[in-house]
């Protein structure tokens, strides 16, 4: 069997990676304001531990089981791609810690300052000495291990802080967690924002802890656990209550193996030894990082800037305009007249709650269902669809409780919503509900009729303002029987589903795409295809991209993390380009479309290619039918693809190029925000006229 199947194509892992420097490299760019570059870190940061828990946790589970198997698009077996990323990630601490460094330096003048103990100044030492007696020491629970005392174990992505011990002739290894219910840095009394990380407090203080030791080579250090655990691997009886199922679940994670371990300082050899043998791991899985292990605080930070000093430091402030499709009085009413559609977070989510909210008391109204991904901490929406069912609405919920890393939020909604009266159902064994669709069901006089709404995202009030997003409502009549039939085949839990306008997974969603790229082929060369993502990785969608390039089809696929096609490969990918988009929003749209002018086709979703989004999850797409919305859609498409701010194409090796000129160039995300403030304006002044004529023809009445 040959290594590489196929030359156009690359390890997903791999470009994964690239995909996160990207985001570095964001870090680095001087045009971003400091904070804002730091933020950049903590993201990276933050993604590289997901990146080891999950994906480089299920390589290791394959190595363990001596799983063979050759990786179809780079032809390398779990053990060799785990050695290709541990050489790829070594490199990327380097080029972090740099970042850090230079950024921190930077952000000093401004007197926003992370310290080390020795840079206090005196008065700042005595209080946190004050402060760690009174406020840490007391709630510390540290440990030694020895004949007596056995190797702790470690929770997931928590710093621990150790040295070497010793009394008289023995030796021993000390260890102090960091508790969880303490913050992770404290701020010195001042004007200026001045703080110091608990670890090296910690470190600074180890001799009150340890006071009868002599104490040597402090470090601190943080194991990454694999995290990736499928519920539906687990043995359970079939009746089985699910959302114990995943309660246990979560409590198995905790205690996975070892895939990663950080050190802040070189370790000596036997202390490497030492923890190579406790963790069962190689050196090659040890890494150290000049840069803190959690940076989430720096969100925090930026929060702490006075006002004097945001616009040199934080990005303009933008909140979510009013939709220009929207005016004031009822969506429902509005959406029953002409389909609407939200761009965030450009666009606030208001109008969605809004129709929500008017369902729910609506007599008219019998029937809302919905399907749920990832909610925030705090969600009108769950208030609404509670009060929906407590006015005597059929409220259905299909809400999937592996949502990674929200499982417990989901699992604490799933009990809320239930106890409100709605009915709440799970998904699938063997596959995850991605899609969302909501669905809003009335009479009018003897007649059925229905309100749909799909997106590409999350109903997630949080991340609406941070994501990047589409939403359609519509009242289309097809749509909505579409829509009607996809909750009454998820109830019966039949994923073999037909429809009419709705493309659906796993049954009908690539298949469809697939047709859609042949009708593009058969034009040949005056063939289009636009297709824009968070991934790629199927790889019957790779190869008809490349027969799509060789029919002569243009092909642009914008797509933000992993793609596993290679552009401009001669005789294979000649037509195909490839550009990610990485700014200040996470962009998170999937939008497909085929062909040119009025016979253009678009659909937008909530799925990726990649073969666990079109054969392994339930997932929903819906095309544009509207002209005015089909227009919108393609201008946003247009002014992505021209992007040369934030924007870099794949080269054939896989890494990513600047697009030339940023001076004066295309930010698309700006271009979004200006247009958003400027409709909003527009509307604005509509309404104040229209106030002022209505306030005439008053007077004039009179």
């Amino acid at each position: 069997m040959e290594k590489k199947i196929l030359d156009y194509t690359q390890n997903r892992e791999l470009s994964w990676l690239r995909f996160n420097q990207r985001v570095l490299q964001e870090a680095q760019d001087l045009s971003v304001p400091l904070l804002e570059r730091m933020k950049f870190v903590a993201i990276f940061t933050s993604n590289l531990d997901e990146f080891f828990m999950i994906r480089v946790g299920s390589l290791h589970d394959m190595e363990a089981l001596g799983d063979e198997s050759i990786d179809r698009r780079s032809g390398m077996t779990a053990a060799e791609q785990l050695d290709e990323i541990y050489k790829a990630v070594a490199p990327l601490y380097k080029e972090r810690d740099k970042t850090y460094a230079e950024i921190k330096k930077q952000l000093s003048p401004y007197g926003v300052c992370g310290l080390s103990f020795k840079e206090l100044e005196q008065q700042e030492k005595k209080y946190v000495k004050k402060y760690f007696k009174e406020q840490i020491l007391p709630v510390l629970s540290p440990q030694i291990v020895d004949a007596n005392h056995p190797f702790p174990h470690l929770l997931n992505n928590t710093i621990y802080v150790t040295a070497n011990l010793k009394q008289g002739n023995k030796s021993m290894l000390g260890i102090i967690p960091l508790p969880d219910f303490i913050s992770d840095i404290v701020y010195l009394p001042g004007h200026d924002i001045r703080y110091i990380r608990m670890e090296k407090i910690l470190i600074e203080y180890m001799e009150l802890i340890f006071d009868q030791y002599e104490i040597s080579d402090k470090n601190y250090i943080c194991v990454t656990r694999n995290a990736d655990i499928s519920p539906d691997d687990e043995t359970f009886a079939d009746d089985a209550d699910f959302r114990k199922r995943m309660k246990e679940t979560l409590h198995k994670r905790r205690r996975m193996a070892v895939v990663r371990l950080e050190t802040a300082e070189p370790l000596t050899k036997e202390n490497e030894k030492y923890f190579c043998e406790k963790f069962q791991i190689e050196p090659k899985q040890i890494f150290r990082t000049k840069t803190p292990m959690k940076l989430g605080y720096m969100f925090a930070v930026a929060e702490k800037v006075p006002e004097s000093m945001k616009r040199s430091l934080i990005y303009p402030p933008f909140h979510p305009q009013e939709a220009r499709m929207v005016t004031d009085g009822s969506i429902m009413k509005q959406v029953k007249k002409k389909d609407i559609m939200l761009s965030y977070p450009y666009e606030s989510m208001e109008p969605f709650l809004k129709l929500i909210k008017e369902a729910s008391v609506d007599p008219n109204v019998m029937t809302i269902k919905i399907t749920i991904y990832r909610l925030a901490k705090k969600t009108r929406l769950v208030e609404y669809l509670c009060a929906a069912a407590e006015n005597g609405k059929e409220v259905t919920v299909l809400i999937e409780l592996r949502a990674r890393f929200d499982e417990q939020n989901n699992i604490d909604w799933s009990e809320r919503l239930e106890e409100a009266g709605c009915r709440v159902i799970y998904g699938f064994e063997g596959y995850k509900v991605h899609s969302k669709i909501c669905l809003i069901t009335y009479r009018n006089r003897n007649e059925i009729q229905y309100i749909t709404q799909i997106g590409t995202g999350n109903y997630n009030e949080k991340t609406a303002a941070m994501y990047t997003d589409l939403c359609l409502m519509t009242a289309n009549k097809k749509i909505g029987e579409d829509a009607a039939m996809f909750f009454q085949n998820m109830s019966i839990g039949n994923l073999d589903g037909e429809y009419d306008q709705l493309i659906v997974s796993p049954s009908s969603l690539k298949k469809n795409i697939l047709s859609l790229m042949d009708e593009e082929i058969a034009k040949g060369k005056n063939g289009r295809i636009v297709m824009k993502m968070n991934s790629v990785t199927d790889m019957d969608f790779i190869q008809k991209v490349s027969e799509a390039s060789k029919a002569g089809v243009k092909v642009d696929l914008i797509v933000r993390g992993i793609c596993c096609i290679l552009p401009k490969v001669p005789g294979e990918t000649d037509n195909v380009s490839v550009m990610s988009i990485v700014g200040r929003f996470l962009e998170h749209p999937r939008i497909f479309c085929f062909g040119n002018g009025a016979d253009k086709k678009i659909y937008i979703g909530s799925a990726d290619m990649m073969t666990r989004n079109t054969e392994k999850r339930v997932e929903v797409a819906c095309p544009i039918l509207d002209p005015e919305l089909k227009t919108w859609v393609t201008h946003m498409l247009k002014t992505m693809l021209n992007d040369t701010v934030k924007g870099r194409n794949m080269t054939a090796d896989g890494t990513y190029v600047k697009r030339g000129r940023e001076e004066d160039g295309v930010n698309s995300q700006e271009v979004f925000m200006h247009e958003a403030i400027r409709e909003s304006r527009n509307k604005s002044v509509v309404v104040e006229h229209k106030t002022i004529f209505d306030k005439i023809r008053a007077w004039m009445r009179k």
